[in-house]
């Protein structure tokens, strides 16, 4: 993944990238590797705990199988401290020209957040073409990705937000829609209880997805 806009590769290891939100250091070796265990390699930990960056640290380190990169990425100090961990891609939950053009500069591949008509018109002038579509559910859902792909044929999208085991499926049946986020294949209950089979299941059972 050289070319910091090339990340449509990440879509080629699966149809859907967890939302990882995690409490506890300890925890993200384990997670990652009951993730991989189940075929999902890629990876998003969102920077929403205070120990967001050392999770992808021990995530990088401990777990080469996994391609892990940093969510919730706001600003360009976020954007390096998630390279600077060891993340391999970045995720915005929106676009502003500062992340952008510093994940450009650094080299880190950046899926960016659109909800509307304008934010994609100012992701695709910044380079990208592959962006998150976020919060799916809540900015229209199925229909407003239809509508949006009339008058950007060229771009795909990562539903994320509302996505769930149920509706995946009708995501991903979309020709726009490469791969979904979700937050199904890591909940809270399960990583709280270190019940790491569980959600190796839950990550086998996205590969019928498609």
């Amino acid at each position: 993944m050289s070319d910091p806009m090339n990340t449509l590769e990440l879509t080629s290891h699966g149809p859907v990238i967890p939302v990882i939100v995690l409490q506890h250091v300890d925890d993200a070796i384990p997670l990652a590797q009951a993730l991989v265990a189940g075929g999902v390699r890629v990876l998003e930990v969102t920077m929403r705990t205070p120990v967001a960056l050392r999770c992808i640290e021990e995530i990088a380190r401990a777990v080469p199988q996994a391609i892990v990169g940093a969510g919730t990425v706001r600003s360009a100090a976020d954007a390096r401290a998630a390279q600077a961990a060891g993340a391999r891609f970045a995720v915005s939950p929106g676009y502003t020209e500062a992340v952008g053009s510093t994940c450009r500069e650094i080299g880190l591949p950046l899926l960016p957040g659109v909800a509307t008509a304008s934010e994609l018109m100012a992701a695709l002038d910044g380079g990208y073409s592959f962006v998150k579509f976020f919060p799916a559910a809540a900015a229209g859902g199925l229909p407003m990705l239809k509508a949006l792909a009339g008058p950007f044929p060229e771009v795909s999208f990562c539903p994320t937000g509302g996505v769930t085991a149920q509706n995946a499926r009708e995501f991903l049946a979309l020709p726009q829609v490469k791969v979904c986020g979700g937050t199904w294949l890591t909940p809270q209950d399960a990583i709280q209880t270190r019940d790491w089979a569980r959600i190796t299941r839950l990550s086998s059972e996205t590969a019928t997805l498609r």
